[in-house]
């Protein structure tokens, strides 16, 4: 496997979060004792020699979810399960991918919350990092992404742009339930 023409292949976690790939775990994996700065910190780990970037990523995050900076210094296990998703995010962003792996994000939130969860995945993407999601709400999921790809037991069933998905009466009946 191949980022911008280095192997990453067989690459511990640490040096594929150094060459930009950084993953969101389905299921949030906080540490809900520890405040939520401290877990957005986490995500920069890698790269903690150099303050000045992280305090300029840490920024970038704060303006990206603006209610984290009020709520910093609280335990991230207090806070509420979007704003827990926000956090996870922030924290892989902290890593300042080039690849977004992205699982579930919308697992367990309120359809408001969704709605706001992708739109803001699908400004991370315009604003150049590249996002793979993985995503049972596939209509949402659709809705932002630009290629799609079903894979059923394991298995590539179907891919093809947004547009050919959303207009497969196959995926429709399936996945969107149309």
């Amino acid at each position: 496997i191949t980022l911008d023409g280095t192997d990453v292949t067989g690459l511990k976690p640490s040096g594929l979060v150094r060459n930009g790939v950084v993953q969101c775990p389905e299921g949030r994996k906080l540490f809900p004792e520890m405040s939520v700065l401290k877990n957005l910190m986490l995500g920069a780990y890698v790269h903690r020699r150099n303050k000045a970037e992280i305090k300029k990523t840490l920024e970038e995050i704060l303006a990206l979810f603006p209610i984290l900076d009020e709520k910093k210094d609280q335990s991230a296990g207090s806070l509420s399960g979007g704003q827990q998703q926000m956090v996870a995010i922030g924290r892989a962003m902290m890593g300042r991918p080039k690849v977004l792996l992205l699982d579930e994000p919308s697992l367990g939130l309120a359809p408001l919350v969704v709605k706001q969860m992708f739109e803001t995945i699908k400004g991370i993407n315009e604003q150049g990092t590249t996002v793979l999601l993985a995503e049972q709400n596939a209509f949402a999921a659709l809705k932002i992404a630009h290629r799609a790809y079903v894979i059923e037991n394991g298995r590539l069933v179907m891919e093809g742009d947004k547009d050919a998905m959303l207009g497969n009466e196959a995926i429709r009946k399936a996945y969107i339930g149309a």
